[in-house]
């Protein structure tokens, strides 16, 4: 399956994003799907993620939200309340399906990433 994000900019502290995720070449509705981001000079991080239920990374609880549109082979993620410390490339992550939240929660079990799209929040 191959992964493109769009969606990312320059934004102050507060505002809304929604980024994209487009997939094809593979069959959208059977995998799980997550974000990830990096921040500079950082390791990658988990970011959310949906299998049924939806996961999400602590620090974007309450802010960010995850959804997918099988129809369209897409998912998306809501940021709202960004803040400084969400700067970061984000990535769409694609693996065959995992069986359980946690294992969502780890880049490894991951089997196709996008190239990432920039998201930078000024205070």
């Amino acid at each position: 399956v191959q992964l493109v994000e769009s969606g990312g900019g320059m934004v102050q502290a507060g505002a809304s994003l929604r980024l994209t995720c487009a997939a094809s070449g593979g069959i959208f509705s059977t995998y799980t799907m997550a974000w990830f981001r990096q921040g500079l000079g950082k390791e990658r991080e988990f970011v959310a993620s949906m299998i049924r239920d939806k996961y999400y990374a602590d620090s974007v609880k309450g802010r960010f939200i995850i959804s997918r549109e099988t129809g369209k082979n897409t998912i998306y993620l809501q940021m709202n309340s960004l803040r400084p410390e969400d700067t970061a490339v984000y990535y769409c992550a694609a693996a065959r399906p995992l069986s359980n939240g946690m294992s969502t929660y780890f880049a490894t079990n991951y089997d196709a990433w996008g190239r990432g799209t920039q998201v930078t929040v000024s205070s």
